[in-house]
């Protein structure tokens, strides 16, 4: 009996992956790096967003990618029109998920990048936007979910009630014992899915964050990072495995660190950042630590240590050099360029700025990381008028805050509201009240979508700058208006 009992409760192989060789000839001659630009591509034209590079077409060719989420359907079908997903290799939706199909052949639970969130099924975790993995580990002791598109993290992303008002991506790891009634249990070693799924809602915050600024995200963001943390105390079996998650969790780091900069929690910010910085360091991870000491020397311009900005600007650079990313150098030397603005260098910033602009001409290549997909021509613009504005030559920042916001993508929609208001400070600063009311007053309208404090603190240093020009057109409008604005908690 208990050999029978022991039988039926042993796990169900995985199935091996079927390669999609439908996709695998819709590539032709590029390389997946090439075929994943093009992707990338052709989600800006339809206004999407999504993280593709090499792997994730390679996962694709190999089947381990069943079903595409609904923002790389799009995109695909942007791509070859006329074709369904079935057209392209991939099984139907209905498919790959362990629950019934519904009659419009949509799954439950995989929602759209920002439409909200009202789970149909309380007793059903829902899980958005992660692309099925057939290795997934239900078949583990601690089988609480089904065939989902989902690895064991769970992390949600959620839009509460509408406008900005949002809720950041969290997991939570399962099976993992948090308190001391399950300290005895066994621990589950993290796996593929694991680091995949840690990954995702990395790139999910930052899509979140582009979107919608920081204010609204941070407050939640503690409980995926100590999750990702939880999983490097478990341990995985496979060093690949156990790498991904160490720079898995160091990216988190920065992310939950940029919420708390962004949002004005300066100390938050640094000890988010020291963490990343020291699990780069202890994995000899190049990569990470350069994107640490980028974030370290943005954090130090802000908070008024612009000697230590020019330090971590630096000391990024030696890092990042063998990388191979020339936007990556371009984006450094803006950094440190930020931080000779701040010791009022003129010389030193207008050489960074040149070394930047040069570094960002050479053009994008696959050495690029994948957070850098914010930099662009419109940030390299903002971030000079930033420098610019430090030095107090108003109109050269007037300038360029104003080409920023007009080259702005516009799925960035933090960004625009963040340069428009760079570009109010300035003309109000400069004498040209009149102008930046009108700037302010397109702030003032992107609030509803932005919670951001440092664009709302920007926005009420203009106000105090334009306080004596009260007559002036537009200006009494804008402080009204911006009086009467309700303020982030």
């Amino acid at each position: 009996m208990a050999s029978s009992q022991l039988t039926s409760s042993q796990p169900t192989p995985p199935r091996p992956p079927r390669p999609n060789l439908v996709f695998r000839q819709l590539r032709g001659q590029r390389s997946p790096a090439e075929f994943a630009a093009a992707v990338r591509r052709a989600a800006r034209e339809i206004g999407e967003r999504v993280s593709c590079d090499a792997r994730y077409i390679g996962r694709v060719e190999a089947g381990e990618i069943r079903c595409p989420n609904y923002a790389y359907e799009r995109v695909f079908l942007h791509m070859f029109p006329g074709r369904t997903l079935t057209d392209l290799g991939f099984a139907p939706r209905s498919s790959v998920r362990g629950r019934r199909a519904h009659t419009t052949g949509e799954t439950p639970g995989a929602y759209e990048p920002y439409e909200r969130q009202d789970n149909p099924d309380p007793q059903v975790p829902h899980h958005p936007q992660v692309p099925y993995d057939p290795h997934g580990h239900h078949h583990e002791s601690h089988a609480l979910h089904e065939n989902y598109e989902e690895s064991d993290v769970l992390r949600r992303a959620f839009m509460t009630g509408g406008g900005a008002t949002v809720a950041a991506a969290s997991l939570g790891p399962i099976g993992l014992a948090f308190d001391a009634a399950a300290a005895g249990r066994p621990v589950r070693r993290p796996g593929a899915n694991d680091a995949y799924a840690l990954e995702e809602a990395v790139r999910r915050i930052r899509l979140l964050d582009d979107r919608h600024g920081a204010d609204g995200l941070y407050r939640r963001a503690s409980a995926p990072l100590r999750a990702a943390y939880a999983l490097l105390d478990a341990g995985a079996t496979r060093q690949t495995t156990a790498d991904r998650l160490h720079s898995g969790a160091g990216e988190l780091a920065i992310s939950v660190g940029w919420l708390a900069h962004d949002s004005g929690r300066f100390d938050d910010a640094r000890s988010h950042y020291a963490e990343a910085l020291a699990t780069a360091r202890m994995t000899g991870d190049d990569a990470l630590e350069a994107h640490a000491f980028c974030n370290t020397a943005f954090l130090a311009r802000d908070a008024g240590r612009p000697r230590e900005a020019v330090r971590a600007a630096q000391a990024a650079q030696r890092v990042a050099r063998p990388l191979g990313s020339a936007r990556l150098m371009s984006l450094l030397a803006l950094r440190e360029a930020g931080g000779w603005a701040g010791l009022a260098d003129r010389t030193a910033c207008e050489q960074a700025l040149v070394r930047a602009q040069t570094l960002f001409e050479r053009g994008p290549s696959d050495a690029d990381p994948e957070w850098m997909s914010f930099y662009g021509e419109a940030e390299l613009e903002g971030l000079e008028a930033q420098c610019w504005s430090t030095l107090g030559d108003w109109p050269r920042a007037a300038r360029h805050a104003r080409r920023a916001a007009r080259l702005q993508d516009p799925h960035f929609t933090r960004n625009i509201a963040l340069y428009t208001a760079e570009l109010a400070d300035d003309l109000a600063r400069g004498g040209r009240p009149d102008e930046a009311a009108t700037a302010g007053m397109q702030v003032l309208d992107l609030l509803d979508q932005v919670q951001s404090s440092r664009v709302q603190t920007m926005l009420a240093g203009t106000a105090r700058v334009l306080l004596p020009h009260r007559r002036a057109s537009g200006v009494s409008t804008f402080l009204d208006r911006h009086a009467n604005q309700p303020r982030t908690p």
